[in-house]
């Protein structure tokens, strides 16, 4: 009796350490000349697909929560048609592959992975995503996370033509993070995303690095944009953290801030682009710490931007400084101030800030954005003559930003590094 139930406690226990010991999935791997989508429909919930180094013709749909995982990088080609990879389930991984040719129909989407409703906590890491119509289109999928990929697009495009690097809709709690992402349409297109974190990316030779809009609590940083029409275009959103991006080399705009609300805007560099920051209905922001250097105009302020605090910036050497059009001046530096290379005050006290306030623009600088042929005659005594007369005659003076506490020195040391970092123009 004693032996019995020694041996059925034995085999209780035994089935209860079963129960409780994770069931280990199983590896499939696909060798050169098998079907990767059939070993995709054997394995269960769990399973890691192991696709050795070869070349794989064909699209794949991935339908239940695995890994697919690339040994020594191989290709999977969706032979120009559709999606190259689709995936229809939550908790998808996809790592280590070479995934390309999509097919080109817009109104299609096609992409090289596509993250279809649903498919939560997909990750796609590690992985070249090459001559896709689309890199990544990532639709109604929450903490997806894209680490580490090398994305380009269909370059032999028009730009219009193509499609983005990272298509982002209707979107909670992504991360997008160390990717390198160029010859898209825009590299990064975000719209109704939130609680996102975009680092460590680096977005170069398409329309946008980023084309972002009506999206919330995000962090962008650490992110590098050269060589696009545009680098980060922020539209449209509140409550953001911009910080420590570098933005240089861009044909239009450095960092566009366009109908923004409670944000912070800190230690960026913008350098070497047409327009370093363009600020168009900002309100309740702060932008603090940014070196805003060599571009053609430093800042483009217009359309009602006002009650932000700017604060510990340096402005330098830019063509114009501020471009402001408005019905009133615009207080920046209240507090700390902010440092202008053009400042012609003086420091009697040696103190660190001028003595009397820096205006960014007046009668002559109007004269030159309505006359652009005037710029000839900057430095004419007649010119010269007139910023007099418009500083001494108040009526001739025009609203401005005004900065009551210009630095005398550069917050930042090493800003002589970003000199000559601009977009290259046909002689």
């Amino acid at each position: 009796m004693t032996s019995h139930l020694c041996r059925s406690g034995l085999t209780f226990i035994l089935a209860l350490l079963c129960w409780l010991t994770p069931a280990w999935g199983a590896t499939w791997t696909v060798h050169p000349g098998q079907s990767v989508q059939a070993a995709l429909d054997q394995a269960r919930s769990g399973d890691v697909v192991e696709v050795l180094r070869g070349f794989y013709t064909g699209s794949l749909r991935i339908t239940k929560p695995l890994t697919l995982r690339g040994v020594q990088r191989p290709t999977i080609s969706g032979a120009m048609h559709g999606d190259t990879i689709r995936v229809a389930s939550p908790d998808v991984v996809i790592e280590g592959l070479i995934v390309r040719d999509s097919g080109d129909s817009l109104t299609d989407q096609n992409a090289g992975v596509y993250i279809q409703p649903g498919s939560h906590r997909a990750v796609v890491q590690h992985c070249d995503l090459t001559y896709n119509l689309f890199g990544l289109w990532i639709e109604k999928a929450n903490d997806v996370r894209v680490e580490g990929n090398v994305i380009t697009g269909k370059r032999d495009y028009a730009s219009s033509q193509r499609g983005n690097g990272v298509e982002l809709y209707n979107t909670n709690g992504a991360r997008i993070i160390g990717n390198e992402i160029s010859f898209v349409r825009d590299a990064l297109y975000v719209d109704v995303s939130h609680h996102a974190v975009f680092s460590h990316n680096k977005l170069h030779h398409s329309r946008y690095g980023s084309h972002y809009m009506n999206s919330y609590y995000n962090v962008w940083e650490y992110n590098d944009t050269w060589m696009n029409r545009g680098g980060l275009a922020l539209m449209e959103v509140r409550n953001q953290v911009v910080r420590h991006n570098r933005a240089w080399s861009n044909s239009d705009h450095g960092i566009m801030l366009r109908t923004v609300q409670d944000s912070v805007i800190e230690d960026n560099v913008v350098a070497g682009n047409q327009r370093g920051f363009f600020i168009y209905d900002v309100e309740y922001t702060t932008l603090q710490h940014n070196l805003v250097v060599d571009n053609t105009v430093g800042v483009h302020l217009a359309a009602g931007s006002t009650r932000n605090q700017v604060e510990g910036n340096d402005f330098v050497s830019n063509r114009e400084q501020v471009r402001y059009v408005g019905a009133r001046d615009e207080t920046w530096g209240a507090s700390q101030g902010n440092h202008w290379s053009n400042y012609l005050g003086w420091d009697r006290n040696a103190d660190g800030v001028g003595d009397i306030p820096y205006e960014a623009n007046d009668m002559v600088d109007r004269l030159t954005w309505r006359y652009p042929m005037v710029k000839l005659l900057l430095s004419s005594p007649a010119v010269q003559a007139l910023r007099l007369v418009g500083q001494q005659f108040p009526v001739l003076r025009v609203p401005s930003v005004v900065d009551p506490h210009p630095r005398m020195q550069p917050f930042n040391p090493n800003w002589r590094q970003w000199l000559g970092h601009h977009y290259p123009t046909v002689q």
